[in-house]
C-alpha cells in the first residue's frame, strides 16, 4: 500500500507504560536521535515517586514526553499527537492530555482482564467508543516477538521486555528516521550480552516493519531540523549541565573544584556526573547525610576550592544552619538546589518551584545570599557559571534554583568555546603587610581572603561575630549591626554587577508577564503565539532573583496589570508586591507538572478580554 508523507512543525511524542518497561530508556534515545537529525526538542520525564509500583496501576504509570520541532522548542507541548502505551492504565492516566484525532498505539497483551481491572475499566476500551475520538493501532508485541526469539534460547521474560524497543522502531517510521545510529546504541549498550543485544535489534526493526506495512499507519510525519546557529551540538540534561556549568566555572577561576553532597532525587545525577571528572581534579565526597555534604564543601572553600553542594527541598532545610556560617564567615561557595514538590517528603519524583522564599529568607538572623535560578536544562550550565563567578568575586555563597523538569529533561546544547570564555582568576592574599581577615575592598565589600596554612597570616573565622576590619570575637552590639549592615550592603551591591532586565514585546502597555525559573518556556511560547494573532502582552523573565535587577521596578511601573504564573502559591507574586508595593495577579499550579503554553496562553486572553470590556 502506497504511504503518505507529511512535513510538520512540530509533534509531541510520549511514551508510557510501568516503571519496569524502560519508557525512559526508550525516550532519552529518541531525544538523542532527534538532536542527531538538527531537531529542536525539549523532553519532559514522568515517573511515579514509587520504586517499581506495582504492575498495571494507575498510580504506577512512567512516562517520557518529547516535543520535536523544526525550530527550538521550549515546552514539553500542549497536547500529546502520539501516545505509545504498555498498557490501559498509561492510556486512561494520559488520555487527557492527547490531542482529539491524535495516534495512540497500545500494546494488546496490556488490556488483559486483569489489566482492565487495575485500570478501573468495566469493558476493554479497544473494544468499545471509548476511545472513539482517537486513532488506535493495536500490536501484540509479545506474540510477535516470541516468533521472533524463536531459536534463540531466550526466556520470555526477556523477550517481553523488548516491547520498548519495538515501539521506538515503530517511532523510527513514523518519523522517518534510520535506525543505524539506534542499532549502534544497542550493540553497544548490550555488547557483553551477545543474546540480549541481537534480540532487542530484532525488536527495533521488527517495530519498524510492522509499522511500515500497518494498513492504519499510512502516512509518516517529518519534522525538518530546526534553524540553528552553526556550532557543535549534543542533547543535555539540566543535571548534566550544572555539572558541567561547574567543571567550567572551576577552569575559569583557575581553582581546584570540590563537590560535597548527599544523594537525593533529583538532584543525585550532579554528584554522578562530576564523579566521572576527577582526572580533571574534581574532587568528590559523598557524605553520610546533608548536613556532612555542606560542611565537607565549606571547608574545602575555606582551604581555596570551588566549593559547591547540590540538593533538593528537603536537603536544603537541613543544610541552613550551615548556610548561616558560610555567610558570616564570608566564602564563595555554590548552593545547587533542584526543586522537587513538598512540603517534607512531599512527592520527591514531582517538580515545584516552591523554595523561593526558603531560598532568599530561610536562614537564621539576618544572612543575605545572592538568588539565580536556570529557566532551562542548557541555562543550568550558564547559570552555575554565573553562580561562581558572583561568589568569587563577593565572597558569598550563592544559592542557585533548578527543578525536576529542566534538571531531568533534555534539550540540545550548542558547546561552547571555554578557551574564549571570561576568566575570572582568584588573587588570595599571600603578603602579611596590612592583613586583617574582614578588611574589606571598597568596591564590592568582600573580606580579605587568605587561604589556611599560608606563612604568616594565621586568623580566625567561625560561627562567632568578629570585630569589623579585624579578627577578634566581637560581641559588641554595635559592632554586629555595622557588620550586619555591611553584609547586606554587599550582596545589594551586587544589583550593581548583572544586566538590566530585557522586556520582550512593548516597553509599556496593558499587561506584563513576570517569569522565573522554568516557566520561561511556557511565557516565551505563549508570547509567540499570541503575538502571531495579534494579541498583545510583553513579559519579562527573572534569572537574579536576590539582588533582583535594578532596573525591575521602573518596568513595571509602566504597565497597568502584571501576572506571575509560578508552580507554587504565589511566592515570586509575594515578594514583588512587598518590594514595589503593586498589585499582582498570580496564576498557580501545584500539581508536580510543568506549566503549559496554552495555560499562559488561555489566561492572557482572559485578562484581554476583562480589559476589553
Amino acid at each position: 500500500m502506497a504511504k503518505k508523507q507529511v512535513k510538520l512543525n512540530n509533534i509531541v511524542v510520549r511514551f508510557a507504560g510501568d516503571s519496569g518497561d524502560g519508557m525512559q530508556l526508550v525516550g532519552v534515545q529518541l531525544s538523542n536521535l532527534c538532536g542527531t537529525y538538527g531537531n529542536g526538542v525539549n523532553t519532559f520525564p514522568d515517573y511515579p515517586a514509587e520504586i517499581r509500583s506495582p504492575e498495571g496501576t494507575l498510580y504506577g504509570v512512567s512516562a517520557y514526553q518529547l516535543h520535536i520541532g523544526s525550530q527550538p522548542v521550549y515546552t514539553h507541548g500542549n497536547y500529546i499527537d502520539i501516545l505509545v502505551a504498555m498498557n490501559a492504565s498509561s492510556v486512561k492516566v494520559n488520555l487527557p492530555n492527547v490531542r482529539k484525532g491524535g495516534l495512540i498505539i497500545v500494546d494488546t497483551a496490556g488490556f488483559a482482564d486483569k489489566f482492565l481491572k487495575l485500570a478501573e475499566y468495566t469493558t476493554n476500551p479497544l473494544e468499545d467508543d471509548t476511545y472513539k475520538d482517537y486513532k488506535v493501532v493495536k500490536v501484540d508485541i509479545n506474540s510477535i516477538m516470541a516468533e521472533e526469539a524463536k531459536g534463540m534460547e531466550l526466556s520470555l521474560k526477556i523477550v517481553s521486555r523488548t516491547k520498548n524497543i519495538f515501539s521506538l522502531g515503530m517511532i523510527h517510521w513514523l518519523l522517518n528516521m534510520k535506525l543505524e545510529p539506534t542499532i549502534k546504541w544497542l550493540e553497544g549498550k548490550f555488547d557483553a550480552k551477545p543474546g540480549i543485544k541481537d534480540i532487542n535489534i530484532k525488536a527495533l526493526k521488527r517495530g519498524y516493519k510492522f509499522a511500515e506495512e500497518c494498513p492504519e499507519l499510512e502516512t509518516q510525519m517529518l519534522v525538518p531540523p530546526a534553524d540553528k546557529p552553526k556550532g557543535t551540538y549534543r542533547n543535555i540534561t539540566g543535571n548534566e549541565a550544572s555539572a558541567l556549568g561547574l567543571l567550567t566555572a572551576s577552569r575559569l577561576a583557575n581553582m581546584p573544584l570540590f563537590l560535597g553532597s548527599y544523594p537525593i532525587t533529583p538532584a543525585t545525577e550532579i554528584l554522578h556526573f562530576l564523579s566521572g571528572f576527577k582526572k580533571y581534579g574534581v574532587r568528590h565526597l559523598q557524605a553520610e547525610d546533608e548536613i556532612g555534604g555542606i560542611c565537607s564543601a565549606i571547608g574545602a572553600a575555606l582551604g581555596g576550592n570551588l566549593a559547591c553542594t547540590t540538593t533538593s527541598g528537603p536537603g536544603l532545610s537541613l543544610k541552613i544552619e550551615a548556610l548561616g556560617f558560610a555567610v558570616i564567615v564570608e566564602i564563595p561557595l555554590i548552593i545547587v538546589n533542584v526543586q522537587r514538590a513538598g512540603p517534607s517528603t512531599g512527592i520527591p519524583t514531582k517538580m515545584e518551584q516552591s523554595d523561593l522564599l526558603q531560598a532568599v529568607f530561610g536562614r537564621h538572623g539576618e544572612a543575605p545570599m545572592p538568588v539565580l535560578a536556570a529557566r532551562s536544562c542548557s541555562d543550568c550550565y550558564d547559570i552555575c557559571i554565573e553562580a561562581a563567578r558572583i561568589a568569587t568575586k563577593y565572597l558569598t555563597p550563592v544559592l542557585v534554583l533548578t527543578d525536576g523538569y529542566i534538571a531531568q529533561g533534555t534539550e540540545p546544547w550548542r558547546i561552547p568555546d571555554v578557551d574564549k570564555m571570561q576568566k575570572f582568576p582568584i588573587d588570595f592574599v599571600t603578603e602579611k603587610e596590612g592583613f586583617q581577615p574582614y578588611k574589606r575592598d571598597e568596591k564590592t565589600l568582600k573580606r580579605m581572603w587568605a587561604i589556611p596554612g599560608t606563612p604568616g597570616l594565621e586568623h580566625r573565622v567561625g560561627g562567632l561575630e568578629k570585630q569589623n576590619n579585624g579578627s577578634v570575637v566581637s560581641s559588641d552590639g554595635m559592632n554586629h549591626q555595622i557588620m550586619s549592615e555591611i553584609r547586606d550592603k554587599k550582596i545589594k551591591g551586587i544589583a550593581n554587577d548583572i544586566p538590566d532586565l530585557e522586556v520582550v514585546g512593548d516597553e509599556n502597555g496593558d499587561i506584563l508577564v513576570v517569569c522565573w525559573g522554568s516557566t520561561f518556556g511556557a511565557v516565551k511560547t505563549a508570547h509567540e503565539s499570541l503575538t502571531s494573532q495579534g494579541k498583545n502582552f510583553s513579559f519579562v523573565h527573572l534569572r537574579y532573583l536576590n539582588p533582583l535587577p535594578k532596573n525591575l521596578g521602573d518596568i513595571l511601573s509602566k504597565f497597568k496589570r502584571i501576572l506571575v504564573p509560578e508552580v507554587n502559591l504565589g511566592q515570586l507574586k509575594f515578594i514583588l508586591q512587598g518590594n514595589f508595593l503593586r498589585e499582582i495577579e498570580g496564576l498557580n499550579k501545584m500539581q508536580g507538572i510543568p506549566f503549559k503554553a496554552i495555560e499562559i496562553e488561555n489566561k492572557i486572553i482572559e485578562m484581554l478580554n476583562q480589559g476589553d470590556k
